[in-house]
């Protein structure tokens, strides 16, 4: 089967910076399709804690273990980058009803444009109440976070932390 040929989906994030859950997602999606594109999002009018560049560098290695996980950056709509790359799926975890109002539009709207379709996978009950919002929140007030993002992106965002004192 040739990579082009190959079941092939993409998990969007802005990823700053991947936590638990999102690898939680991506994993999962990792055994379903035969390759997983991360598609990190360029917000250039949000600066993010972490460069696109590190984030992506992040994810490379926090999800090399899959061996079938694809990270770029992308900016724009993101049916666009599913177009341009053959991937006829989006996936996308749910922590709460909440997420699923939007998300819901999103996928209405995304399958209206292209015929993309959105799969939505329940995040595990383990990791449902983490956004990386409240991961840089309370790691930025000493809080532990350890135990909410892998090792390798713990010691990158308390270092991170320490240089902004």
């Amino acid at each position: 089967m040739g990579r082009r040929d190959a079941r092939r989906a993409v998990c969007p994030g802005s990823f700053d910076p991947i936590t638990n859950g999102h690898l939680d997602i991506i994993e999962r999606a990792s055994r379903l399709y035969d390759v997983v594109h991360v598609a990190v999002a360029v917000n250039k009018s949000k600066r993010g804690l972490f460069t696109v560049e590190e984030r992506i560098e992040m994810i490379e290695e926090v999800s090399a273990p899959y061996g079938n996980v694809v990270v770029e950056s992308h900016h724009g709509l993101l049916v666009d980058f599913c177009r341009e790359r053959g991937i006829p799926a989006i996936v996308k975890g749910l922590r709460a009803v909440s997420d699923f109002d939007y998300e819901l539009q999103m996928a209405q709207m995304n399958h209206g444009l292209s015929g993309v379709e959105t799969l939505f996978v329940p995040t595990s009950p383990t990791w449902s109440f983490i956004s990386s919002s409240l991961v840089k929140e309370v790691a930025a007030y000493g809080g532990d976070v350890s135990h909410l993002v892998p090792e390798t992106v713990y010691s990158r965002l308390v270092g991170r932390l320490a240089d902004q004192r």
